[in-house]
């Protein structure tokens, strides 16, 4: 995590300047949607490798995430907006004894190998706190993922009450799908309409889904 920098965006000079004020001042909205993503080679291999699930998840997504600038918006510290040159997932991880979830982050590394490490000590190192933050420092650059293992769903929404100003995608997993011979993996997927389309959206689940289908060239 060298070098990480927020790009300031010229809004005068924008492309989607017009998009982005009806959509931040005159109809201020996000909107979510749920996928489904065919993870059946992957997760077969990753059991095959006597490797965990969640963090090859949360893996996939932050890769998917850094290719996009769409995925990397939000606001700095003067309310200007701008892009991460990189960012970090912030995720969920569930303490079983107390039924209460942390919320944890881990510095991305486009290397599968070095991410899934790091990944591995910050959920045992957290996965029995109590706290809904244990680990401090959580960086600027961070997007949110959680994950419900108890339900698969069609349909998932979370409602931002900060001003409908949270610029930053949400991503909630749910409970895999098995049908005969195939895994799916429910994705929700929520961003602001001011600064990602339904095209940006489609992009990234072709993405995803590519690299899930194409594990070997990463996984192994």
């Amino acid at each position: 995590m060298e070098n990480i920098k927020f790009n300031r965006i010229d809004i005068e000079k924008w492309n989607r300047k017009e998009y982005y004020i009806h959509y931040m001042n005159e109809l201020r909205c996000t909107y979510s949607l749920t996928v489904n993503i065919d993870i059946t080679g992957l997760r077969a291999a990753v059991k095959k490798l006597g490797k965990r699930i969640y963090p090859v998840q949360i893996y996939i997504i932050a890769t998917v995430v850094n290719q996009y600038e769409e995925f990397r918006m939000d606001t700095d510290s003067d309310g200007e907006l701008g892009y991460w040159s990189e960012v970090n997932p912030c995720y969920t991880v569930f303490n079983k004894d107390s039924e209460t979830f942390s919320s944890i982050w881990t510095n991305y590394n486009c290397v599968f190998s070095l991410f899934y490490d790091s990944c591995i000590e910050d959920i045992d190192r957290y996965s029995q706190s109590v706290s809904l933050r244990p680990k401090l420092n959580e960086p600027s650059n961070s997007f949110t993922i959680s994950a419900l293992p108890w339900v698969n769903f069609t349909g998932f929404n979370i409602n931002v009450f900060n001003e409908g100003r949270y610029l930053p995608p949400i991503f909630t997993i749910g409970k895999f799908i098995e049908t005969g011979t195939s895994v799916l993996m429910p994705l929700s997927i929520q961003v602001h309409h001011a600064v990602c389309d339904g095209v940006h959206v489609g992009r990234f689940v072709q993405a995803l889904q590519e690299l899930s289908s194409n594990y070997e060239e990463w996984l192994l």
